[in-house]
């Protein structure tokens, strides 16, 4: 089975050739993990005065980079992010030795990590000639820093990645007079959304497609179906037929579900997903398992009010300090004795912590049996004794 390393290897168009396709957009999605600090040129200054007058630079005037002075930095170690980087190596050769991509410029590349406001972002922003712009943002590191920030996203009606993500794609517009795609994966595809949604009439009305790919939604009620309306018809969630990350939090309007061969939250992972000529291998929908998860997280969230859901996540993530996990592959790669080690990290909680967190786990519990059956729950839940 292909995946798009290997569209990669059989498609030598260019983009003047062949436009813009799905396979295009998630490989640009990927790309974004690699780190381009000193390579990329960053953002270009513009006074504010400026941007607010959305003062136009023709494209060939930004400092752009390709694939290849990625290539030679060979900076192995420390350059790629997430949780394969050893397909976002393989990814990058790819890329340099491509026809269709090698020419690509690479500019505007920004990254903010903050641990103390829980931010973890980046964004590049890719350039074919003066025909147009891809802006991809990039999805959640290993870091426990990336993943307190999304599960901040249940309760805050913005965090500070997605008013990065908002204010990165209208400066950037700004300099860019060529139409405006706009993507990422995982968090990634939550942010471009966002921007998408936020940015001002003028930059909507020049986004010519979004693609949120296995990407969270919002909080509860954040964005409504009038909010969505102006994008209508350019935007494009896809998720594997398990999807798990894809599945949380709200959506507006369906989503496409493509194949993949891995399982379980492996399949979040772009490269485990099927691909035929230019396009990803289609499913009808998303597997019952991952509906039913759609339906359990929304009725646990709806469940508790901004408050309460902030005091789970402080006690959720004291009860992973406590655990001594230095990264989300600490937490998520636990295997068989993850479900002791958890309860261990609870036990040693706050007295009011644990009591909260093991409160709201067993609610989450009953709604998982009432919808799934006890077998299930005691499956999902069964750690909690």
């Amino acid at each position: 089975m292909a995946n798009i390393i290997d569209y990669l290897g059989y498609e030598l168009a260019s983009f003047d050739d062949r436009p813009l396709n799905p396979l295009d957009a998630a490989i640009l999605t990927q790309a974004c993990m690699i780190v381009g600090e000193g390579v990329v040129p960053a953002p270009p200054r513009t006074p504010a005065a400026l941007t607010r007058l959305r003062t136009l630079v023709a494209p060939k005037t930004l400092r752009t980079a390709r694939f290849d002075e990625l290539a030679r930095t060979e900076r192995f170690d420390t350059m790629f992010t997430g949780f394969v980087p050893g397909d976002l190596k393989a990814l990058l050769f790819a890329l340099v030795a491509s026809p269709r991509f090698r020419d690509l410029g690479l500019c505007g590349y920004r990254a903010v990590f903050d641990e103390g406001s829980h931010t973890q972002f980046s964004a590049t922003t890719y350039l074919w000639r003066d025909r147009w712009a891809f802006v991809a943002f990039r999805g959640t590191d290993t870091s426990i820093t990336g993943w307190r920030e999304n599960f901040d996203m249940t309760y805050k009606p913005a965090v500070r990645a997605q008013r990065l993500a908002a204010s990165y794609l209208e400066t950037m517009a700004a300099h860019l007079p060529c139409p405006l795609y706009v993507g990422g994966h995982s968090k990634g595809g939550n942010l471009a959304l966002f921007a998408a949604l936020t940015v001002s009439p003028r930059v909507q009305g020049r986004i010519q497609h979004v693609w949120a790919l296995d990407a969270p939604g919002f909080k509860l009620g954040r964005f409504t179906a009038a909010d969505y309306e102006p994008l209508a018809g350019r935007i494009t969630r896809i998720v594997p037929q398990d999807s798990i990350v894809g599945m949380l939090l709200e959506h507006e309007g369906g989503e496409r579900t493509v194949t993949s061969w891995a399982q379980g939250i492996d399949q979040h992972a772009v490269f485990s997903w099927e691909v035929a000529d230019d396009d990803f291998v289609g499913r009808d929908r998303p597997n019952d398992s991952s509906l039913a998860l759609r339906a359990i997280a929304l009725e646990w969230l709806g469940s508790m009010d901004d408050a309460r859901r902030e005091q789970v996540v402080d006690a959720l993530f004291a009860a992973i300090a406590a655990s001594g996990a230095r990264s989300a592959v600490d937490v998520l790669s636990g295997g068989p004795d993850m479900g002791r080690a958890a309860m261990d990290a609870v036990r040693a909680l706050d007295p009011s912590d644990r009591e909260v967190l093991m409160q709201e786990l067993g609610n989450l519990a009953g709604i998982a049996a009432r919808r799934v059956g006890q077998d299930m729950a005691q499956a999902l839940f069964g750690w909690m004794g």
